[in-house]
């Protein structure tokens, strides 16, 4: 993903919101005008994390943490997200539960390098439920290094509702089950 290769099919602004290096809570707050809650869904030690996770996942040194949340503004869920974090890292990092993580990261103006490492197509009936339509759904997943480690994994898998301020998005490639 690095090399900006990649899924030309889609519009650039779904391009600039998948690839980007840029917060999703911070874009999701500039295209609705809205401030974006962070709603906790867990987090707690993963016994199985390398299970259904990206494969990045076996490059973080356990034991781990997994933290779930969905992205909200007002009443609508936006975006769900999880992240993977050793669990020493996730307790200097992530006190501010409820806060989203790119801040929690950038509060002391620290260096931060994101590597986005893939895309897909996912469909989940839970995800159906949240984001009130049927799958799939755009999902990317990417990691956070500092002085050259990683230090966390993240997933996101975005609601089709972003059309209305990104224009449509083909959702017919390759699909994966969350």
């Amino acid at each position: 993903m690095l090399s900006g290769e990649g899924p030309w099919h889609l519009p650039g602004p779904w391009r600039l919101m998948l690839l980007g290096d840029g917060s999703p809570t911070r874009h999701l707050h500039l295209l609705t005008g809205q401030k974006v809650q962070v709603q906790l869904i867990a987090m707690e030690t993963d016994p199985n994390p390398y299970k259904d996770s990206p494969h990045e996942v076996k490059e973080l040194t356990p034991p781990l943490l997994r933290r779930q949340v969905w992205l909200q503004c007002n009443t609508q869920t936006l975006a769900w997200a999880e992240s993977w974090w050793n669990r020493e890292e996730a307790e200097k990092h992530l006190a501010k539960r409820h806060q989203p993580i790119w801040k929690s990261l950038t509060e002391g103006r620290s260096e931060l390098f994101r590597e986005v490492d893939g895309l897909a197509l996912v469909t989940g009936e839970w995800l159906d439920k949240k984001f009130k339509q049927k799958g799939p759904f755009w999902s990317r997943h990417y990691r956070f290094f500092r002085r050259e480690r990683e230090l966390t994994v993240i997933r996101e898998v975005f609601n089709p509702k972003l059309e209305h301020w990104l224009g449509s998005a083909p959702r017919h490639a390759y699909k994966t089950n969350y």
